[in-house]
């Protein structure tokens, strides 16, 4: 059991670093204007990084700062799709 935890932390520092680079190609993306490119990240950051990210946490055992954390990738991301006009 405890092998199978740090596998999960350490799954869940990788998705959480995952979703960083991709704000930062969304953000750069949006800087350049090119919304094709942009809309990819803003679609890879909440299909499928946060939800595995999420997935992942419910494994482990969710944590109050683990939903804060959530919330706040969510947030940002609904920011950018605003920017985009993307209604989901």
């Amino acid at each position: 059991m405890v092998k199978r935890n740090k596998k999960l932390k350490k799954a869940i520092e990788s998705y959480k670093e995952e979703i960083g680079k991709h704000f930062k190609k969304l953000e750069k993306d949006l800087d350049e204007g090119d919304e094709t490119t942009a809309r990819y990240h803003v679609k890879e950051i909440d299909k499928s990084l946060i939800a595995g990210m999420e997935n992942k946490m419910k494994m482990l055992g969710e944590l109050e700062e683990d939903i804060e954390i959530v919330n706040k990738y969510k947030k940002l991301l609904e920011e950018y799709k605003k920017k985009l006009g993307i209604n989901e």
